[in-house]
């Protein structure tokens, strides 16, 4: 039966000190081929663009949130719609804010034409048209840079999964080459490394992209349902 020295001295027996520096992660990257390191850096910078969506678009929501709570206080609290006016100028992050301006905007535009006055029909379908394009330019500025986050979480281990594979069909060129195992075991841990990059960025842009789809929602439907009130309001106190 073979003695260990036997059994190291087929496999290679590592040097001294040798293994913890490969297990190091950045003697992962320094030591990877260049085209892993390439797919590890666009990783690395995917996941830095997208802690930057999640912290700007999540400081954003919590602004647009409460504007628009806020708005929904004053709107059904006060009854002078000047002074609505006023406050939702004041709002400029509030989605319902926004489309209050936007209906009242084209409320004040038909009460000063003389000529469509007596046009109900016609003048609550203009106040509803401007109401719906200013809930789609409040939901496209909501909605913006969030895509980036899907598009991470869908091609990011991918990409990385690319960097492994490539880094795995040059440590075979090298085994090839007869190289004993203790050489090609790190450079098949370094190109491994490229696919945990890959998941390290996407994990969280899919978690940070579903927070922001189900808060997304809620406001699509508090703006859908604060268009059939406004209409309503129109129809009942100014057109006639």
């Amino acid at each position: 039966m073979p003695d260990d020295s036997t059994i190291l001295s087929a496999v290679g027996a590592p040097s001294g000190g040798g293994g913890a520096g490969h297990a190091d992660l950045v003697s992962l990257f320094v030591k990877a081929h260049w085209i892993v390191q390439g797919v590890m850096c666009l990783l690395a910078l995917m996941l830095l663009v997208c802690i930057y969506v999640s912290v700007f678009k999540g400081f954003y929501l919590m602004r647009a949130r409460s504007e628009s709570n806020n708005f929904a206080d004053a709107f059904w609290r006060s009854r002078d719609i000047e002074q609505i006016y006023k406050q939702a100028q004041q709002m400029r992050n509030g989605p319902l804010a926004q489309m209050f301006l936007a209906g009242y905007t084209e409320l004040a535009k038909l009460a000063s034409d003389e000529r469509l006055k007596d046009d109900r029909e016609g003048n609550l379908a203009n106040i509803e048209r401007a109401l719906r394009k200013a809930q789609m330019v409040e939901t496209t500025k909501l909605e913006s840079m969030v895509p980036f986050l899907a598009t991470t979480g869908a091609s990011a281990p991918f990409i990385g999964l690319f960097g492994t594979v490539m880094g795995i069909l040059f440590t075979f060129q090298v085994f090839e080459k007869g190289t004993t195992l203790d050489i090609v075991a790190p450079k098949i841990s370094e190109a491994l490394f490229a696919t945990a990059v890959g998941l390290v960025a996407a994990i969280p842009a899919v978690i940070a992209y579903n927070f922001f789809v189900r808060r997304f929602k809620v406001l699509r439907a508090e703006m859908e349902s604060f268009e059939h009130d406004y209409l309503n309001i129109i129809k009942r106190h100014f057109l006639h």
